[in-house]
């Protein structure tokens, strides 16, 4: 890294010092041996600040390595490690100050480590990342002192390391502990056998009680003398094509994080879930026009390649052409898939033009809507009113749950299947439409 040495600067102590010896002088024309004190003390405070200039060290004694881990993830806190090695001769007591980006909230803006001579040592600091997207650390800015502590030099090390926020994927990471009912061996993330359920023939056994009556394979029943039942696994490699809108209904904020963030890590934890069920999984993100488009896939790197394609996508402050989106996927889609839509339906123009695009999709497609609603309109309707602008507020949310609640049930009965979470908990709650999906074997 290449350095810019700033001015040298007067430290704490030596202001603290230097206004003792102001107040002694202060007082000297009542007590003349304070004069004595003072002239003493300011011969002293030179002689000890002209040895710390010469002691130093020079800025280009110190060397300062950030390092940062490898994978950095939405609301996820990282620790960022400063090495500082001390080539000099002195003893230095180092404040570090990152420049600020954003992307990152450091929980401290200053970070302070002493450092012997000629050795060198670490110190940690925790940050949050606040925003999705590529950006990336700029200056350091180095405050050192030595062990006098009478001039603070000030040293800008030149360098920029690029980082990379990805969504947050915690979801997943999480789902066996939320759903402590198995339901991820159930759906068959070793082998998705569901008994009775299912399109492709896994083996034969006979048959017990409770069993359905149509799982009974009669040409093996004719051919054995005795009832024997077909168990059934659930398909693999079906297409599951995430459909993610990307325009102005997407940029509203649900607490600290856009409404587009809990789409992207939703759709990724979606994603995630079926490349383990070895399905084909695609997405199309779009506003006015397409924005990422990746045809469904089950290779290795499909998640890590959507995740590359996905982590950077911003709303746009436009309106969405559903139309030119289902266009795409009518275009791309030939055989019987799963469409997942993550969007927020509040207004009746965006509701009807979603509905004529997604019943037409639904006649050859299985399609699931996922709305995120926000906490703040159950907040306003658990709240007895007691003033007017309380009233106001009320109505509002009042019209607005109403709007989803009519959204809701016009997509209904046209087929398509819609769940409508708080925000914080769609990833799951699509995680788990998914498999339920998966079980009843609608694709």
């Amino acid at each position: 890294m290449g350095r810019l040495r700033l001015p040298v600067w007067f430290a704490p102590r030596f202001l603290w010092v230097l206004g003792g010896i102001a107040v002694l002088l202060g007082c000297a024309p009542g007590f003349h041996a304070l004069l004595v004190v003072a002239a003493v003390g300011a011969f002293a405070l030179a002689g000890v600040t002209l040895a710390d200039a010469i002691i130093g060290p020079r800025a280009s004694a110190l060397v300062v390595t950030r390092r940062l881990p490898e994978h950095l993830a939405l609301r996820s806190p990282i620790t960022v490690q400063y090495e500082v090695e001390n080539h000099g001769t002195s003893a230095v007591r180092v404040a570090i100050l990152e420049t600020p980006v954003r992307t990152l909230r450091f929980e401290h803006d200053r970070r302070v480590v002493n450092v012997p001579a000629r050795q060198r040592a670490t110190i940690d600091a925790t940050a949050m990342p606040v925003a999705r997207g590529s950006d990336a650390l700029g200056a350091l800015y180095l405050a050192y002192e030595n062990r006098f502590g009478l001039l603070r030099r000030r040293v800008r090390v030149d360098g920029s390391t690029p980082i990379r926020i990805y969504p947050d994927l915690s979801a997943v990471e999480r789902y066996g502990t939320l759903h402590a009912r198995n339901r991820l061996v159930e759906a068959g993330l070793r082998r998705m056998r569901l008994r009775g359920v299912g399109t492709e023939f896994e083996s034969l056994r006979e048959y017990a009680p409770g069993d359905p009556f149509r799982a009974i394979d009669w040409k093996a029943t004719a051919r054995r003398g005795k009832m024997m039942v077909a168990q059934r696994e659930v398909e693999r490699s079906q297409d599951v094509m995430l459909l993610l809108d990307c325009g102005r209904l997407m940029s509203a904020r649900i607490d600290v994080r856009r409404k587009l963030d809990y789409g992207v890590t939703a759709a990724l934890s979606v994603a995630t879930i079926a490349a383990l069920a070895s399905d084909r999984v695609g997405v199309v993100a779009f506003a006015k026009e397409i924005l990422v488009a990746r045809a469904p896939r089950s290779t290795a790197r499909s998640v890590s390649d959507l995740s590359n394609a996905l982590f950077d996508v911003e709303p746009r402050f436009e309106e969405s052409d559903y139309a030119r989106a289902v266009a795409y996927l009518r275009s791309h889609l030939h055989r019987r898939s799963l469409v997942v839509l993550f969007t927020d339906v509040v207004d009746a123009i965006a509701q009807s033009t979603v509905l004529t695009e997604l019943a037409s999709l639904a006649k050859r497609h299985v399609v699931l809507c996922a709305f995120m609603n926000d906490a703040a309109i159950a907040k306003e309707l658990a709240t007895t009113p007691e003033t007017v602008d309380d009233a106001y507020r009320a109505d509002v949310a009042v019209g607005l749950l109403q709007e989803r609640a009519a959204a809701k049930a016009v997509l209904e009965r046209a087929g398509i299947l819609v769940i409508d979470a708080p925000a914080p908990s769609l990833s799951v709650r699509a995680i788990d439409e998914y498999l339920r999906i998966k079980q009843r074997a609608l694709i």
